[in-house]
């Protein structure tokens, strides 16, 4: 591949055995839940309940901001953005 080029022009490949590490690990809650539900009968319950697992992780984490001043407990947090 790199035969006809000279050692500065060479492309070098970097192999990341874990590059989406990050990513598995931040959606190993979800599949933690999903998985005894073995799956769902529909599209629209599998949209909802995710979207409230996500909903709940955000929350967890502290990724939701606050546009007022006084501070919301999580489950306040979570009626709110369930509205």
């Amino acid at each position: 591949m790199n035969t006809d080029k000279s050692k500065e022009e060479a492309i070098k490949i970097r192999q990341n055995k874990y590059l989406n590490n990050r990513i598995e690990q931040d959606h190993r809650n979800i599949k933690r839940r999903i998985r005894p539900m073995l799956g769902f009968k529909s599209f629209r319950r599998a949209q909802t309940i995710l979207a409230g697992i996500e909903l709940v992780s955000i929350l967890r984490k502290g990724q939701y901001l606050q546009s007022e001043d006084k501070t919301l407990s999580p489950a306040e947090m979570f009626y709110r953005l369930a509205k």
